[in-house]
Parts: structure tokens; C-alpha cells; sequence
């Protein structure tokens, strides 16, 4: 969720003094008291360059935080806001009963145990820091509240108020995210079929794995409707968006992930190390990075950060650079636990029964009265379904529940960090699974998971759910310490994409860790790339991240049938002569897409019985090229027939179709034409905010789900659904020369000159400077602003 805008502050009201450069302070500045205790200690500096970064300087470490927390407030204020009241489950309480189930949901994830002992367990100097977030967002709050014409637009037209912020908030909320749950009901529905060989179609398991089902598990029993209260929530909030736990079971699974490297400097042109970086997430709504610069004594980092989460989560330090991609460990189980029929409020658990734990909560409805909600724990963490009729209720244990497993405060531990050996001891706060790189000013280069995992007991490994009757319980927690990692490998480079990159002597049988690792295509197109060059530039990296080609085009065009038909020969004819380069001027790009999703529809409706199609929706790639190469008997006694019956008849309808959509010569199509980014409000639906807030659109893009300039194409239709919107390539030592861009810009107002400035760059592929030196911020300096704190009366 997203969306504020201020243009550049003109003097502010409150306790911020702003001028543009060159100019005196602006007349009339009066201070105000921060809102947390402490905070700001000293005046912070808020120096916003050409592109709208903040680059924050402060006297101490929390007062930068403090600083961060007011620009994020500054730049973004209602996607903030309407994250935290997503999280704090307050969505009612602001836009009416409509929003009930999902402030439900969010509840039934809330911590429930001691919120200060958490706090307590936290390094002095990350929770001093956390602290000085809040305070910075509040302080913004104050402001907006003495000067209402600062408020975003947002809140007039909903006629809604932003929250308050409180450290607390960081340990209460724990996200109602249903992580794999819904893979391991789509597999006891198979399992229920007969049919868990078809999970290999939709899902393959990575690395290999035999599914077996849990003993005394009754998969006819198991349903999506086992999720419950996060099936619930599935539907679309009322507004049009779709912030759900739940993943549409059509979606592809190729839509997530991220790309990061390292070159050592005996690889590098620069002799030092370089650090490249992509995370991919959702484009079209609230830009999901924020890009900041925190400088204070023992602290100075640079780089993307989450609205709502302190710190920095891809950038550099002055002594080490980082990034992040998806390791995808197996954090979430379901399950299945049989209620006492003479009191359903008990299961059975270790060879008797058990009582729920329950909380009653009454959740604010605007323009209603406070709704009453039952919330119950069993052993496992959270209830999501509870069915006396039936004698039976689903729970689900996710590492996010556990103590300590509070995601909110690892950034600030990772940008505190000064070294290899001290990110060790960070990496404790950092529950969620993530594959690290790092290089540094010495010279070195790594990569670790990290990330929390659970050990099960057994012998469950995860993928499917089990019986709740304790056999199966989690038995304690795998940590960054028991993870793989590698500090500068000798082929002098490393890299990963979302592929398995697990080492071969990993114990998957002791510790299962994950299955879900995305196909290779992205990673193995990096690493042909890496390796074959003995002096990898910077420039070489930011080309790297352009790069289009993809390999399932050219494995499919590879496959082409001989002798098409005459519908179907134009078609093969244009592809036969591509290079398997999504291009955005590509036109065989275009018919290539077309052309997938058609194929993949009339493979997936011959091999799949229809009763088990609504379990296997879709076809993973490279299953799909695979039953292409070498039909077997699921296509029927023919299957070659087969196969070249639907090439044929899918090459015909995709000529037909691109000639619909975008005319019928050839030689004018484009692959951008249909591939369009449009970056619009998520509340866009509602007419006063499209009105107040125009989409961000005009240009096309190359590339899809598979090529590493990751941009991928959605379930229907052709357009840019999520991608690499905010990339960076780090030149480490001379931070100057580092690149960056982040769609499409730093600022949610529609006003502000950066709204929408990296729109084109990004569109092109056009890096843009990341200065960091004090020199460089300096002569990039377009308005400076004086946070003040209150002088004691």
C-alpha cells in the first residue's frame, strides 16, 4: 500500500526549518516537543538532493533513525499509514465494517507474549534507535496536525486520520502471512485424488524430495477452506486492492524473487569488490522502497528501506556493501486438530486433551458499534478455522509467532554492523529467509542464509499438513548458524536468483530447510555471464540487470514443429528467426507471450484430469518445456500426435490474437506495445482519489518473469505486474560511483518533481548517481531542513 506526496517542504510548520540552498532559513521557525521522550537529542540535518534523497546527519545514531522515520512520514505518509493500520488490525476503526475480517486476521497474528521482555532482549543500541523511528514519524504527525494543508490528500477524500507510532507496535505485529500453508492444502487435495505425482507440474520440489503423508492424516478431510480466517481475508479490501495473506492459487510461482551478486577484486576492472542488487517485488501500486541516508557518529548507510521498517535494507555502509534475495525456507505448518466433542473447546494434544487459549478483543467500526472477536491459541500458534460441527480446527505455527522473531529491528542491527564478524550477531534479529551478500573495503566478498526455520518432529519435513496430536510438533528452531555461507569463494564471484543454491552435504534429512527454490533460468543466465568474464566492470553489472534474454523462448522455439500448418506457419516462421531476446521492440516477444499462455493452457487441460485442475491451475516452465520435448503417455496412446496437434492449433490462435491486439502487420509489432507499466494509487478505484492521484503510465517494457531484467507478466493479460522496480550496483570504496534507481521515485504526491522521475530512467535501463560522500551530497544539495527538538523550558 502506498501513497503520499509533498512537494519539497517550503518551512514547515512544526519543528522542522527548511530553505533551499543558498537561501537563509525560512522566517518565523518555531520548535515543537519530539513525541518520544530523548528524541531528537541535538538538531538533525535533512540535506534532500537532485533526485529527492534525504541524506540525514545527525548527532547520534537514534537521532538519524529519528530522522529517517520523519522523511518516510514526509515522503510517503498514507502508504506508511495504511500499512500500520493494516498491521495493527485498524482498518475498521478508520473505513467501516467492510474491513472487519481482515482486522481479524491481522489480531489473530499479534504477539500475545510479554511485549517488554521482547524490547528487553534487544541490544540497548537497535532499540534506542527503533525508538527514534517512531518518534520521527510522530513528529511529522504533529506537524501535519498544526498545519492540516501538509496532510495528504488521501485523508480528506476518506475522511480518515493517521496513526500514532509506538516501539511496541514492532513486537505486537507479526504479520497474517499464510506463507506455504495453501501448498500443503493443494497437496493433501492431490494426495486425496490419488494424484501427487501433479504437484511435480505446478510446483516441483527443489531440491528432489519423495512427498510422503503424515500418518493418521485424512487428506479427504483437508480443504482451502482449512485457511479459515485467512481464507477470508483473501478477498479484495473493500477499496479494490488485494492486500491478502493468501496467494491466488492460479498466480505464477515465478513471481517472486530477486537477483544479487558479488565480484571479488581479482574479478572486478575496478580492483575492489562490486555489489549488484534487484529485489523484485509488486510494480504497479505504492513503490515499496524508499531510498534514505543515515549519517550520525559510528553510523553512515546509504540505501532502499521499507516504508514502516527502520534502517536500510539494500545499500552500503562506508566499510561494507549488502543485499538480499529470497532463500525461501519453510517457515509456516498447518495443523490439524481434533476437538473434544463433550467440549469443543479443548483438542486433543500428547495423549489428552488441551484447552484453547483465547482472547476477546472488540474491534473499532467506523459509524457502528465495536465488533466482538474470539481469538484462540493452540499449542501450534494461532487457530484459523474452529468447527465444532465438524469435531475438528486447523492451526498454523509460523516462526514470525515465535519469541524473538520480530522482523521490525533487524535492518537497524545490519546498519550497525561495521564488519563480517559483527553481522553474525545481527543476523539473530532477522528471522525472515534471506540470502545475504555482502562485500567489503578489505576485499571480501560473501553470502549466508539467514533466517529462521523450525525443527519438526517426526519426521515431517513440512510439505503437507499433519495432525495436530503433538507427533508432529515443532521441536526448536534452525538460525543463521546452522545456515550455508561462503566468504570469498575462489571463482572469485557468487550469486543467486531464487534457484537452489543449497551445498550438496546440506542434512535436508535432519533439517529440511525448503523445497520452493524458483527455476534456474535467471540464475544460470547470470552465472554464464559471470564466469566468462576475467574483469567484470560496474557497468557490466548495470547491463547484467538489462539483460532480456530468456532461455524458455529459445527452448521453446527450439521445439517448433516442422511442417505447421497453413494457420499456424506465420507464427512459426517469425519465431523460428528470433533470438529469444524479450526486447521491447520485439514483435516475435510479443507472439512469444501470446503464445505461452496459450500453450500452456491446452498442455495443462491435456495432461490434467479436470478434477484436479482446480488443484493444478497452471504449469511451472520448465515442466511445460519438458512435456513439450518429450511427450509421454499423459498426453494419451499418441502422444507426439498430440503434442504437435496443440502447437499447431496454439500457433494459429497466437497469430490470431497478436494481430487483434496490436494489428495486422508484423513488422509494426512490439512487445512493449502490450507490455505496458502503469503505476497507479491502490486505492484507485475510489474516482476522487484517481481523480487527485493520476496513474504514472505511457511507456512499455521488455523482459518477463524468466529473464533476469526481471519484469513479469501477470495471470491475464500483458502489462509489467512486479519486477526489479529498485535496483543498485555498488562500487565498494568508491562510494561515489555507485548507481541506483528506484520506480518510480522517492515521493507520493503527484506535485512533488519526484513522483515519477525515475519512471523514464527506469523504463530505460538509465542508472543514476547515488552520491554519498559529504562533497558529493553537498553539490548535489537542492533544500536543506533543521529538525529541532524542543528547548526545556
Amino acid at each position: 500500500m502506498k501513497l503520499d506526496r509533498r512537494a519539497f517542504l517550503g518551512g514547515t510548520a512544526a519543528l522542522a526549518t527548511t530553505a533551499a540552498v543558498g537561501c537563509a532559513p525560512a522566517a518565523g521557525f518555531k520548535g515543537i516537543p519530539p513525541a518520544s521522550a530523548g528524541f531528537a537529542a541535538g538538531p538533525v540535518e535533512i540535506i534532500d538532493d537532485s533526485a529527492g534523497i534525504p541524506h540525514i546527519r545527525a548527532a547520534s545514531k537514534a537521532d538519524a533513525f529519528y530522522g529517517q522515520g520523519y522523511v518516510v512520514a514526509r515522503d510517503r505518509l498514507f502508504q506508511l499509514d495504511l500499512g500500520h493500520r493494516r498491521n495493527m488490525g485498524r482498518l475498521a476503526e478508520a473505513f467501516g465494517p467492510a474491513f472487519m475480517v481482515h482486522d481479524h486476521a491481522e489480531r489473530l497474528f499479534h504477539y500475545r507474549g510479554d511485549l517488554d521482555a521482547e524490547l528487553a532482549a534487544l541490544p540497548a543500541e537497535v532499540l534506542a534507535c527503533a525508538r527514534g523511528y517512531c518518534a520521527g514519524i510522530n513528529a511529522r504527525l504533529d506537524e501535519v496536525a498544526g498545519d492540516p494543508s501538509l496532510l495528504p490528500a488521501e485523508y480528506r477524500i476518506l475522511g480518515s486520520t493517521p496513526l500514532r507510532w509506538d516501539v511496541r507496535d514492532f513486537v505486537l505485529a507479526r504479520g497474517a502471512s499464510i506463507g506455504n500453508v495453501d501448498d500443503e492444502i493443494r497437496r493433501a487435495g492431490l494426495a486425496a485424488l490419488g494424484r501427487l505425482d501433479l504437484d511435480a507440474l505446478v510446483a516441483p520440489l527443489r531440491p528432489a524430495w519423495t512427498l510422503r503423508v503424515p500418518a493418521g492424516l485424512d487428506v479427504a478431510a483437508i480443504s482451502r477452506a482449512d485457511l479459515g480466517i485467512l481464507g477470508e481475508a483473501a478477498v479484495p479490501l473493500p477499496f479494490g486492492t488485494t492486500p491478502s495473506p493468501v496467494r491466488d492459487p492460479a498466480a505464477p510461482r515465478s513471481e517472486a524473487g530477486s537477483n544479487a551478486w558479488t565480484i571479488a577484486p581479482q574479478r572486478s576492472a575496478t580492483g575492489r569488490p562490486i555489489l549488484a542488487n534487484d529485489p523484485h517485488l509488486g510494480i504497479g501500486g505504492a513503490a515499496p522502497r524508499h531510498v534514505a541516508h543515515l549519517s550520525a557518529p559510528g553510523l553512515d548507510v546509504i540505501g532502499g528501506g521499507a516504508p514502516g521498517l527502520p534502517g536500510i535494507m539494500q545499500g552500503h555502509t562506508d566499510r561494507f556493501a549488502f543485499g538480499r534475495t529470497n532463500s525461501h525456507n519453510d517457515q509456516t505448518d498447518l495443523f490439524i486438530l481434533a476437538l473434544d466433542p463433550a467440549d469443543p473447546e479443548r483438542y486433543r494434544h500428547a495423549g489428552g486433551w488441551k484447552r484453547f487459549e483465547t482472547v476477546e478483543e472488540l474491534i473499532p467500526v467506523k459509524g457502528d458499534a465495536p465488533r466482538r472477536v474470539v481469538i484462540r491459541y493452540s499449542v501450534h500458534g494461532p487457530v484459523l478455522r474452529h468447527d465444532p460441527a465438524a469435531g475438528r480446527a486447523t492451526a498454523m505455527s509460523s516462526i514470525t509467532m515465535l519469541p524473538g522473531c520480530m522482523g521490525s529491528f533487524a535492518m537497524i542491527a545490519i546498519n550497525l554492523a561495521h564488519d563480517w564478524a559483527s553481522l553474525a550477531q545481527a543476523f539473530r534479529w532477522h528471522p525472515s529467509p534471506t540470502n545475504f551478500h555482502y562485500a567489503d573495503t578489505d576485499g571480501n566478498h560473501g553470502w549466508q542464509v539467514i533466517g529462521i526455520a523450525p525443527l519438526r518432529s517426526g519426521g515431517h519435513d513440512g510439505l503437507l499438513p499433519a495432525p495436530g496430536d503433538g507427533r508432529f510438533d515443532w521441536r526448536g528452531r534452525i538460525d543463521a548458524r546452522q545456515l550455508p555461507r561462503a566468504l570469498n569463494p575462489a571463482k572469485g564471484w557468487f550469486a543467486s536468483a531464487n534457484q537452489n543454491n543449497l551445498p550438496d552435504d546440506y542434512p535436508m534429512q535432519a533439517r529440511p530447510l525448503a523445497f520452493s527454490f524458483r527455476e534456474p533460468y535467471r540464475y544460470e543466465c547470470i552465472a554464464s555471464v559471470l564466469s566468462a568474464q576475467p574483469r567484470h566492470s560496474l557497468a557490466d553489472s548495470a547491463a547484467l540487470q538489462q539483460d532480456f534474454v530468456s532461455t524458455p523462448a529459445r527452448e521453446l522455439v527450439a521445439l517448433l514443429p516442422a511442417t505447421p500448418s497453413a494457420a499456424a506457419k506465420p507464427a512459426a516462421v517469425l519465431l523460428r528467426g528470433w533470438d529469444g531476446v524479450l526486447g521491447p521492440e520485439s514483435g516475435a516477444a510479443a507472439l512469444f507471450r501470446i503464445l505461452w499462455a496459450d500453450l500452456g493452457r491446452r498442455v495443462l487441460e491435456a495432461v490434467v484430469p479436470t478434477e484436479a485442475r482446480a488443484l493444478v491451475p497452471s504449469i511451472a516452465a520448465g515442466e511445460l518445456i519438458r512435456l513439450l520435448g518429450s511427450p509421454d503417455a499423459r498426453f494419451g496412446a499418441d502422444p507426439a500426435a498430440v503434442r504437435d496437434r496443440l502447437f499447431d492449433a496454439s500457433l494459429a490462435a497466437a497469430w490470431d490474437e497478436a494481430v487483434k491486439l496490436m494489428g495486422a502487420d508484423p513488422a509494426a509489432w512490439r512487445w512493449d506495445t502490450l507490455h505496458k507499466v502503469r503505476i497507479s494509487h491502490p486505492l484507485a478505484r475510489l474516482p476522487e482519489i484517481a481523480a487527485a492521484f493520476p496513474a504514472i503510465e505511457g511507456s512499455g517494457s521488455g523482459g518477463d518473469n524468466f529473464t533476469v531484467n526481471a519484469r513479469w507478466v501477470p495471470r491475464r493479460g500483458y502489462g509489467v505486474s512486479g519486477g526489479a522496480g529498485s535496483l543498485q550496483d555498488i562500487d565498494v570504496g568508491n562510494w561515489d560511483a555507485s548507481v541506483y534507481l528506484n520506480l518510480p521515485g522517492q515521493s507520493a504526491d503527484p506535485k512533488s518533481p519526484h513522483h515519477a522521475d525515475h519512471y523514464a530512467p527506469w523504463i530505460s535501463g538509465a542508472m543514476q548517481p547515488l552520491p554519498f560522500s559529504k562533497p558529493a551530497v553537498d553539490a548535489a544539495a537542492r533544500r536543506r531542513t533543521v529538525l529541532v527538538p524542543k528547548v526545556p523550558a
